[in-house]
């Protein structure tokens, strides 16, 4: 199964105090790196942003509204209807090998990982159902990724993802001290 994959660059950053997918480690911004590992499991790959990662972008409508509105975007633009891998680029430690666990999981088309007894939305699978889900919690006026991730899914047990990821697969980059803390600053 080809998935087609979602990076999202957008956000106000507003903790981070700078534009999150413009910061620079080993060589690449978050954004080109999160391109090229989500390149490496999905087919097509664009980006929900500015155009800061080299990839070819879209907006959300309205722009600034949020990760479910970004998630629909680039599922649109990628002419999918599901499933749609789903990865912001303030994780910087997911590789490919957990996006293409994802991309090809063979259970449910929505397959959303569980890190530290928590759903982690910003890198899932959103098949078509959730996609739908999407569509009607947008118009009714919510904007969270738990609106499409919320219905039937497979959760990816940290068993399953430890097996091809790190400890710190989805430790995401928030704040300043987030990065000192992770080492990438």
């Amino acid at each position: 199964m080809t998935c087609a994959g979602v990076l999202l660059t957008g956000g106000a950053s507003r903790r981070m105090a700078t534009d999150k997918a413009s910061i620079l480690w080993r060589g690449e911004t978050l954004a080109a790196r999160a391109a090229r590992v989500l390149g490496a499991a999905c087919d097509p790959v664009l980006e929900v942003g500015s155009g800061v990662s080299g990839l070819r972008y879209v907006l959300e409508e309205p722009p600034g509204s949020g990760p479910l509105a970004a998630l629909l975007a680039g599922a649109r633009a990628a002419g999918s209807q599901g499933p749609v891998v789903l990865l912001a680029c303030d994780l910087p430690f997911v590789e490919p090998p957990v996006l293409s666990l994802l991309a090809e999981w063979s259970g449910r088309q929505t397959v959303i990982p569980v890190v530290d007894g928590r759903l982690q939305y910003a890198c899932a699978r959103y098949g078509s159902d959730a996609l739908a889900r999407a569509e009607i919690a947008l118009a009714a006026g919510d904007y969270s990724l738990r609106a499409a991730g919320d219905g039937d899914h497979d959760e990816l047990s940290e068993a399953q993802w430890r097996a091809v990821g790190s400890a710190n697969t989805f430790a995401d980059v928030d704040t300043p001290a987030d990065l000192r803390r992770l080492g990438l600053s």
